[in-house]
Parts: C-alpha cells; sequence; structure tokens
C-alpha cells in the first residue's frame, strides 16, 4: 500500500499510536505540515495502516523492530506504558534516532544510561507533562514555596492511568522540596505518624526525604488535573491547573518533536523549550 505523503520534514514514527494520546499525536503530527507521519507502532493490535479520520495516511506495525527497519524514522515519540517504554527507547536510541518521551514511571537513572549508552548527538527529550499551563503551574509553585510552611498535592486523573502519583506530581514535589530545604522551611503540619490505625495512606505518599504530601484521585470524568494546596497562618494559596482534553498537550509535544533534533544525551522538561 502507497501513501500520500505531502508534508515535508522531520520523518516521525508514533510509539503507542493506538492510545488515546497516541491517536492525538499521530493526528498532530500529521496535520503538522513541516513533518511526516512515516508509521505508527503498537503491539498489542494488528492494523495495517494509521488511520486519520478514515483515511490510511502511514502504515502501522506489531514490529518496533520491523517499524525502525522499513519507515526509518529521524525521531520516536513514545507515550506508551512504563513496562514497555525503556525497551522501546533503547531499541530506537541505540539506531540514533531522536526520541521523545510521554510515559511516565519510567526511573531517571534508567534514562540516563539510555542516553549516554546512544550514539554521540542522538537526543532523549522526557517531559512529566506536555501542557504548557501544567508547565507554569510548577513553575509557580516553585516560586511559592519558600514562603508558605505547608504544603500539598492532589493530582486527579482518568482511572486508565498505570501509575500513580503522577509524574507531574513528583515533579512537582521535587522541585517545592529543594527550594524548602534551600531556605529552610519545614512543614508544621502532620504527617503520616497521626493516621488512624486500619487508615494507612490516609496523609497520601510522603515525598522522600520531605515533608511534601501527594495525594492521587483516579476517576472517570478526568483527563489531568492538579492542584498544589500552600499554607501558612492566617492564608493558603491553591494553584491549579486542569486539562479537559488531550489535545491540550499537542503544542507541547510538537515543539519537542521540532526541538529535539538539535539537542544531545538527557534533556528534561518542556520549561527548558519554552521561552519565559
Amino acid at each position: 500500500m502507497s501513501f500520500n505523503q505531502e508534508n515535508t520534514g522531520p520523518r516521525v514514527l508514533v510509539s503507542g499510536y493506538l492510545g488515546k494520546m497516541g491517536s492525538e499525536i499521530a493526528r498532530a503530527v500529521f496535520e503538522a505540515p513541516d513533518l511526516q507521519l512515516v508509521g505508527g507502532f503498537d503491539p498489542g493490535r494488528a492494523q495495517q495502516s494509521v488511520l486519520i479520520d478514515g483515511e490510511a495516511v502511514a502504515p502501522a506495525f506489531t514490529s518496533l523492530e520491523q517499524a525502525l527497519a522499513e519507515v526509518k524514522p529521524q525521531i520516536m515519540v513514545d507515550f506508551t506504558m512504563p513496562s514497555v517504554a525503556a525497551a522501546n527507547l533503547e531499541a530506537a536510541l541505540q539506531l540514533g534516532i531522536d526520541c521523545v518521551l510521554g510515559t511516565t514511571g519510567v526511573p531517571a537513572e534508567h534514562l540516563e544510561k539510555l542516553a549516554q549508552d546512544a550514539p554521540p548527538g542522538t537526543a532523549l527529550f522526557v517531559a512529566p507533562n506536555f501542557t504548557t499551563g501544567a508547565v507554569l503551574m510548577m513553575l509557580m509553585s516553585k516560586m511559592a514555596a519558600s514562603f508558605f510552611e505547608d504544603v500539598e498535592i492532589i493530582e486527579f486523573h482518568h482511572n486508565n492511568k498505570k501509575d500513580a502519583p503522577s509524574g507531574t506530581a513528583v515533579t512537582t514535589a521535587q522541585m517545592i522540596s529543594e527550594v524548602r530545604k534551600a531556605k529552610g522551611v519545614a512543614s508544621k503540619a502532620p504527617g503520616s505518624e497521626t493516621e488512624l490505625p486500619a487508615f494507612t495512606g490516609a496523609r497520601g505518599a510522603e515525598l522522600l526525604n520531605s515533608d511534601v504530601h501527594l495525594h492521587s484521585v483516579r476517576s472517570n470524568g478526568f483527563v489531568a488535573s492538579q492542584e498544589v494546596i500552600f499554607g501558612s497562618s492566617g492564608q493558603s494559596l491553591t494553584i491549579r491547573h486542569d486539562s479537559f482534553d488531550r489535545r491540550s498537550y499537542m503544542p507541547g509535544v510538537l515543539l519537542a518533536i521540532r526541538s529535539v533534533g538539535t539537542m544531545s544525551g538527557l534533556v528534561i522538561g518542556l520549561e527548558e523549550l519554552m521561552e519565559l
């Protein structure tokens, strides 16, 4: 089967193209005039082609090795699951293919090794969240971190999300914790030691070596939301971001795809690409 590819620019393979995020990314890449959608990979379901509005626009594969060999992408975008993302990245990076990772839950040290083992000049770009609003929420939380005694993070996602807490929540907590430690701020809020018997987890998960508590809500009706609640005597500050549709991620994903070819090694965070 031949495909009419009018777009030019970097050749992009979408890993996990049949997923909810993957299908949006495939559409966004296909519709971008400066990018080429050259294929989709998904091991779960056999399909001859990537379909956009019923039209076959690129070949589809259930074998990543076959996809990489046949369509020769310059960039692979992976929005799959933590259990398979690392192996996908390794296969692509070893061939000198730049990668954009939106799958959270892969340990940072593993990502570092994957980037180090790749051929020189190959880049692995990773972001815990690809929405510009979420990046600003995290940066604003970092700004507020030293001005309040107490802080809690509550994140809300659909109930098919594979990890809890979310990568965005963990990254936000790490950013806040670093500032609070540097400024000598310690929370006065009770910790997990106050939980009643048989109610372990009531105070949420505590970021290692910090006083930042994280709470995860999983329910139909959410796409992705997060609020960071700061408190001190007589006042509170809540910083919240909501994604109502997966299309909100596409400007950030496309920015990463367009930028990754100019990078080398491991680069983390959409804020590295935004002009703030």
